[in-house]
């Protein structure tokens, strides 16, 4: 795994995999998604699609194949613990059509850590030392037990303040592209009565993206306007536009 590059002119995208029966369930409540998405777009690269899977092996599969064609980076949180629905990394191996052992650098750090706490290193625990062939470690300075990185798929843990951990160690491997910028306006109208305005203002703006969110105050409607754009210039464009035609309405 080589040092990613540095910020670059071109698109770089990004797919998620949520893993796990106890997130489709309900109980638990993803954590990852908001954060990994914010840490993505901070360092340009935009998140663009996110699907959650069961703990079955032919799911993930399905899915991670299916993306890391079309993204240039897909991320996987959960499933690599010690029990035996932790399947992540079997099927990362499958999908890559490579085989999956103990690996002799997880290993030695985790019965390090493991003997300093007087913890038996079980069965169990050796699991998490499996790691797919040709695949690359990512640091967990958390609980020592490491994700890993193959070809561009990046497979994380599911607890929040590991997967943030691994997430750090893995970013200086990526390449990113331009960083996406944003600006918003909040108008205390209804959604409906900006609309038109909003989407001829879009037409004109075909590499601006632009979201329109409703929202109350004080019992009243109101409507957010979010513009973004890689590009400096065309953003400040379309919102100096905006908020002539705004102005001009007497809506701001």
């Amino acid at each position: 795994m080589s040092e990613g590059e540095g910020p670059g002119e071109g698109l770089v995208t990004a797919a998620l995999v949520v893993i796990g029966d106890e997130i489709l369930s309900g109980r638990t409540k993803d954590k990852n998604i908001g954060y990994i998405a914010e840490h993505l777009t901070a360092i340009g690269i935009q998140l663009q699609e996110v699907r959650v899977v069961p703990d079955e092996e032919p799911e993930i599969v399905a899915a991670v194949n299916a993306l890391r064609v079309r993204y240039t980076y897909v991320f996987t949180t959960g499933g690599i613990g010690p029990t035996h629905d932790d399947i992540t990394a079997d099927a990362i191996a499958k999908a890559f059509g490579v085989g999956i052992d103990v690996d002799e650098r997880a290993l030695a750090p985790m019965q390090a850590y493991f003997e300093r706490r007087g913890v038996e290193l079980t069965p169990a625990r050796l699991r998490m030392a499996r790691i797919p062939f040709g695949a690359e470690l990512v640091e967990n300075s958390v609980s020592i037990a490491p994700g890993f990185m193959l070809g561009n798929v990046i497979v994380m843990a599911g607890i929040p303040a590991i997967m943030q951990v691994m997430l750090d160690a893995a970013t200086k491997y990526l390449k990113t592209g331009k960083k996406m910028l944003s600006a918003a306006l909040d108008l205390y109208r209804p959604e409906g009565e900006i609309a038109g305005m909003f989407e001829a203002l879009q037409k004109r703006y075909p590499d601006v993206a632009m979201g329109s969110y409703p929202f109350m105050h004080d019992g009243k409607p109101g409507t957010q306007l979010v513009l973004r754009s890689t590009d400096a210039a065309r953003l400040a464009a379309a919102e100096a536009e905006l908020k002539q035609q705004l102005s001009a309405r007497g809506w701001l």
